[in-house]
């Protein structure tokens, strides 16, 4: 098969699925921005303000470059090329870095291209003439650069080839039977073409110093080398300047490269398929946003709780129902001492009932947290942050711990903030505490008018009046019975009480510690697995972007 037969058998790149690559690329490095590094992104968004460039400008020119070493004859053969002799002008160069132009029809058509490769236009030449007729009319649309040596021993000229080959649309490599070999040739070059092999063709210039024999020998050598360089199959003729038969099956390419209008997009589509081999390291198989699990989350509650006080809330909280229930349901008559111990939840600062929307929230006076505390803390900030990271490739696992990390200065905060608005419901007393207290309060005053009864009777006989008839129960006189029956069933009450309230204030405990544990696991979530679930997202989103930037 000829190689003009083979060209014609390329599929061709539809610009708008390309455009639409190019799209997945800029949103990967939308979604990615501030989770990866900037530095694995560079080629990426070089891709896409290049590919936006190129897209937006002339389809119906081909930007096609001859680059080569010093002495490959690139500029005798962009001579023969333009059928011209364009030296005298400016073509040969062993001073200058910069890229001249030959365009092929109408210059003011190129010339927007040409600003944008950056071709000053002093070294731009228009090729047609009407002396020509139709003879160049099949490489119209052509724009032939002569690139720099790319050996030069000027660092200026060497960057100048680097940046001109990232934008042109194909590259004739120019190399000459004494450096076609040469090491740096194809690893700082040719090598880095592996996925442009279709706007890649390589040249074997100055074929007429050697015998036929010889040129058969060097390009199967050549071939063997482009094999091993990943570029099997691209296009590689034998050349050269003195005959202009010898050029025309390189003419021959270049022309049915012009009349395709393909060349460009698919050096766009190569360009996009290295960004996403480049980047297809830092995305994985799919991971579930809610990666974290409820064992790992629960063991960051209990580290926060721990270091918001909630131990030592619900403790109080047990002790102020004892402290309350005991002054309520006891003896009216030691109630007054309870009335000056201090209640436990109250020296904590703490609101005990619903807390109103917009209601300013000072802070409490929960124990702050201890170093084995803060610790604890941050062994459990890296266990989230683990967990979430042990499916995801290398380059995220910093990024969740940084996302882990990102809002714990505002923890602290947070969390005296959930523990100061729970509703523990300790705002109302229960209706037993009231019945069993009115009972006292009945059996005291029994007791009070069975004293005062004897005390009247006692006062008559010593003032020598008649006594009083005490009505009797059995033998024993009623007001005695009121007096030591009222005390009796006082402290009788009392102790029965007691069973009643220790279940009761461990029950209002367990409540306690389950709605602060419930306001502290929201702060764990909210300033923890949230930020980390972000990531978890933008991982997802940029896995998405990437495989729709496969081709």
């Amino acid at each position: 098969m000829s190689l003009l037969s083979r060209l014609r058998g390329e599929e061709r790149i539809d610009a708008d699925r390309l455009a639409g690559r190019v799209e997945a690329i800029d949103r990967f490095v939308r979604v990615v921005a501030g989770h990866l590094p900037e530095q694995r992104l560079i080629a990426a968004h070089t891709v896409v303000e290049r590919a936006g460039a190129r897209l937006a400008l002339s389809r119906d020119h081909t930007v096609v470059a001859l680059a080569g070493a010093t002495g490959s004859g690139k500029s005798s053969l962009f001579n023969a090329l333009a059928r011209l002799d364009l030296s005298p002008v400016g073509v040969r160069r062993p001073t200058t870095g910069m890229a001249h132009a030959c365009v092929w029809g109408n210059l003011q058509g190129a010339n927007r291209l040409l600003d944008w490769v950056g071709v000053l236009p002093r070294h731009r030449f228009i090729r047609e003439s009407a002396l020509d007729g139709d003879d160049e009319a099949a490489l119209r649309g052509l724009v032939l650069l002569d690139l720099p040596d790319f050996d030069s021993v000027e660092r200026s000229h060497r960057l100048e080839v680097d940046r001109l080959l990232g934008l042109v649309d194909l590259v004739v490599w120019v190399v000459d039977p004494q450096k076609y070999a040469d090491r740096v040739v194809h690893t700082r070059y040719l090598r880095e073409f592996r996925n442009h092999k279709d706007v890649t063709v390589v040249v074997l210039n100055q074929a007429d110093r050697l015998p036929q024999d010889e040129v058969e020998r060097v390009l199967d050598d050549l071939r063997k080398l482009l094999d091993a360089d990943e570029l099997d199959g691209v296009p590689l003729l034998a050349t050269t300047a003195l005959h202009q038969r010898a050029i025309t099956e390189l003419r021959g390419l270049l022309e049915h490269t012009v009349a395709e209008r393909q060349a460009s997009l698919r050096r766009l589509s190569g360009d996009v398929d290295t960004v996403v081999d480049q980047l297809s390291d830092v995305v994985g198989a799919a991971v579930a946003e809610d990666e974290i699990d409820r064992n790992t989350v629960r063991g960051l509650t209990d580290a926060l709780a721990v270091t918001a006080g909630v131990p030592a809330v619900a403790e109080a909280t047990e002790r102020a129902y004892q402290h309350r229930a005991a002054r309520a349901t006891g003896w009216p008559i030691v109630r007054g001492w309870r009335r000056l111990r201090a209640d436990p939840l109250r020296r904590l600062h703490l609101p005990e009932g619903p807390v109103e929307p917009g209601t300013p929230i000072g802070a409490t006076s929960v124990p702050d947290p201890d170093a084995a505390q803060r610790a604890a803390v941050g062994l459990a900030v890296r266990a989230v942050a683990d967990r979430a990271a042990t499916p995801l490739p290398a380059p995220w696992s910093a990024a969740v711990n940084t996302a882990a990390r990102s809002r714990l200065h505002d923890v602290p905060d947070a969390l005296d903030k959930a523990v100061a608005s729970t509703n523990i419901h300790m705002d109302h007393s229960p209706t037993w505490w009231r019945a069993v207290g009115g009972l006292q309060w009945l059996v005291t005053l029994a007791a009070l008018a069975g004293l005062l009864w004897l005390v009247v009777g006692y006062a008559l006989r010593v003032l020598g009046l008649p006594p009083l008839d005490y009505p009797e129960v059995g033998v024993v006189p009623l007001p005695t019975v009121m007096l030591l029956g009222g005390l009796l069933f006082g402290l009788l009450l009392s102790l029965l009480v007691r069973p009643l309230i220790r279940q009761a204030s461990r029950r209002a405990r367990r409540r306690a510690e389950n709605r602060l544990r419930a306001a502290v696991t929201e702060v764990a979530r909210e300033h923890i697995v949230a930020p980390v679930r972000t990531v978890l997202h933008s991982y997802a989103e940029a896995r998405q972007a990437l495989d729709s930037a496969r081709s």
